[in-house]
């Protein structure tokens, strides 16, 4: 496996994408059968020590397609579609909402997609020794969300707050952290009141969860997603790539190798959906709406 690592890119940053020279296919005159895969992914952990979940998907995908898997880190949700979009990476797997949006370019096709499992998306995490006990306690609070185009991180607790009847800039002040790493050490270090975050990531504990058990309590719950990720792909990816992507990735999400996922381990063993129409991603567009989002912004 190869690694790249693409700086900072705003929505429109295709050109400083170019730069990098992280092309979908390095040599124009492989065959589709003898080029690596490239892969978009976001940093899962700063923490060396720690598997990171990615190279568990390398080796597996590795081992499935008997292609070599390349991965170019990025640093936010917006940059993996347009690394994809752009045609210098294959594929990125992405949740619901930045999914939609890259959908709804009409640039980006969707591989597969992951039906949800009915459980909530979401929470807001706050200190034990708070005085926040339910959602609507968070009336001006501040409160840290990982990414402008998170599905678990921001639209979804944005949207369980709306329906405790709190708006965003209206009756609790919000800041964005980056990521869930940074929103757990804006909470742990005092800076906000509250850290909304994938219930996920709550189960997993350290690295991906730094509260032990007595040091955090949850506050609400959000509404379950009908779609929880997806594999997006650039649509000028070959056909035989395309059918073998389709046929190994369900297999590299399987329910066993649930807990070698870490944070990827919400789509393992969910029913899969092959080439979905964009017609999946409609009942994004109300909760995108409270968020002062529309699924076109990213045209």
């Amino acid at each position: 496996m190869r690694r790249y690592t693409l700086p900072a890119a705003t929505i429109f940053g295709i050109t400083l994408l170019a730069l990098t020279g992280c092309q979908a296919s390095s040599d124009d005159s492989k065959s589709a059968s003898d080029a690596p895969i490239t892969i978009a992914t976001l940093p899962i952990s700063d923490d060396p020590t720690q598997a990171n979940p990615v190279d568990t998907i390398v080796e597996r995908l590795e081992a499935e397609t008997g292609r070599t898997v390349e991965v170019t880190d990025v640093p936010d949700y917006l940059s993996v579609v347009e690394a994809i979009r752009a045609d210098h990476v294959d594929i990125g797997i992405m949740s619901g909402f930045p999914s939609a949006l890259a959908v709804n370019t009409g640039q980006v096709d969707a591989l597969l997609a992951w039906k949800g499992d009915g459980e909530p998306v979401s929470t807001c995490v706050v200190k034990s020794d708070s005085p926040v006990r339910t959602v609507e306690q968070l009336r001006g609070k501040t409160v840290a969300f990982a990414d402008p185009a998170s599905s678990s991180g921001y639209f979804m607790p944005v949207y369980m707050l709306h329906q405790a009847g709190l708006e965003q800039g209206k009756d609790y002040k919000s800041i964005f952290s980056g990521g869930h790493e940074g929103s757990f050490a804006a909470l742990e270090q005092g800076q906000v009141d509250a850290a909304c975050t994938a219930v996920t990531l709550t189960r997993l504990g350290a690295p991906m969860f730094p509260f032990a058990d007595g040091e955090w309590r949850a506050v609400g719950e959000s509404p379950s997603m009908d779609v929880t990720g997806t594999v997006l792909a650039r649509q000028s990816l070959d056909d035989e790539t395309r059918t073998l992507l389709q046929e190994a990735l369900p297999k590299v999400f399987a329910e066993e190798n649930a807990e070698a996922l870490g944070a990827y381990s919400s789509f393992a063993g969910q029913d899969v959906v092959i080439a979905p129409d964009s017609s999946v991603f409609a009942p994004f567009a109300e909760i995108a709406a409270v968020a002062g989002v529309e699924l076109g912004d990213l045209q």
